[in-house]
């Protein structure tokens, strides 16, 4: 993660007063590490593991995204609500920290609602180095009573998923943000039965008006539709920052920070964002359900988790 580190130091050097950092703990610390020691403020537009914080990367670390922790119990809701859904196999992609924590919350969540005998098996790979996952195929199979398949993936997604469907396994997958966007859909053209939670829909059907106006004008400054639904966090990353400084009427890091300690509910682009001085993560903002059937993606709503526990450290 050293070219993070530089990169980070360069913009420092060149009078960045706030760092945009990458997604996720594992890639996005190192950069937020060497900002927080000059003393200015860290925010990734989509960090999900709730260390991205004040707890592990330090006391000016913000993140847009929402926590696995809302996000695990988002999924295990929704899924609740959904027909037939009564016994899920889980496949956990161990590469980082997000898919891990998402599948935890997941599951926690949904023993909640359903108990532990409804979880019929529990898989794992690793995305950075498996590309094949034959053998996990196998015992989704193998485990007939699965009526639909939490899926925590975060890289090569084309593949896994056409894997998953050559192999005859067409219950339903249900994933989150880390699955958004539009790079790997060819490789499972006729992609069906699959649900998402995503921060924007990148269809041109996103049912929140000022999140289709933002993508509107996306596409109109750069000729093409947005790739990712987190091009949405990116600017949020950057309203969150403009709005703490407004209210601290300073560029003083501190003064920010403590600002935006005091964000309840702020009304961003993509939801109310609320911090607090031990917690920079979001733990209720909704996200926008997706489904896609032959390969087009229809909108189901917003939503939010109705219980949500909080980060363990």
């Amino acid at each position: 993660m050293e070219i993070n580190t530089t990169v980070a130091l360069e913009v420092l050097d060149a009078g960045a007063e706030m760092v945009l950092v990458a997604c996720d703990y594992d890639f996005g610390a190192p950069a937020a590490l060497a900002t927080i020691s000059a003393g200015k403020i860290a925010i990734a537009s989509c960090a999900a593991d709730a260390k991205f914080g004040v707890q592990g990367v330090g006391p000016k670390a913000f993140t847009m995204s929402l926590a696995t922790n809302g996000q695990g119990a988002l999924l295990a809701e929704f899924a609740t609500e959904q027909a037939g859904w009564d016994k899920v196999y889980i496949m956990k992609d161990t590469a980082i920290e997000y898919t891990k924590s998402l599948c935890d919350n997941f599951r926690k969540r949904w023993v909640e609602l359903k108990g532990e005998d409804s979880i019929v098996g529990e898989d794992t790979w690793n995305g950075l180095n498996d590309n094949a996952i034959a053998g996990q195929i196998s015992r989704i199979k193998a485990a007939s009573s699965a009526n639909f398949v939490m899926w925590c993936g975060f890289t090569n997604n084309g593949s896994m998923m056409r894997q998953v469907r050559s192999a005859g396994i067409d219950v339903p997958i249900l994933a989150s943000e880390s699955m958004d966007g539009s790079h790997w859909i060819d490789a499972v053209p006729d992609l069906s039965n699959f649900y998402i939670a995503v921060y924007a829909s990148i269809y041109g059907n996103d049912p929140e008006p000022r999140i289709a106006d933002f993508m509107k004008k996306y596409e109109a400054k750069y000729k093409e539709p947005a790739k990712m639904g987190h091009v949405v966090t990116g600017y949020t990353a950057v309203e969150a920052w403009a709005h703490g400084a407004e209210k601290a009427g300073s560029l003083d890091p501190d003064a920010i920070k403590a600002a935006m300690e005091t964000f309840s509910n702020e009304p961003l682009l993509t939801g109310g964002s609320t911090f607090t001085p031990e917690l920079h993560i979001n733990l209720n903002t909704p996200m926008l359900m997706m489904k896609a059937t032959n390969g087009k993606f229809e909108p189901l709503g917003r939503r939010a988790a109705e219980k949500v526990d909080p980060p363990q450290f």
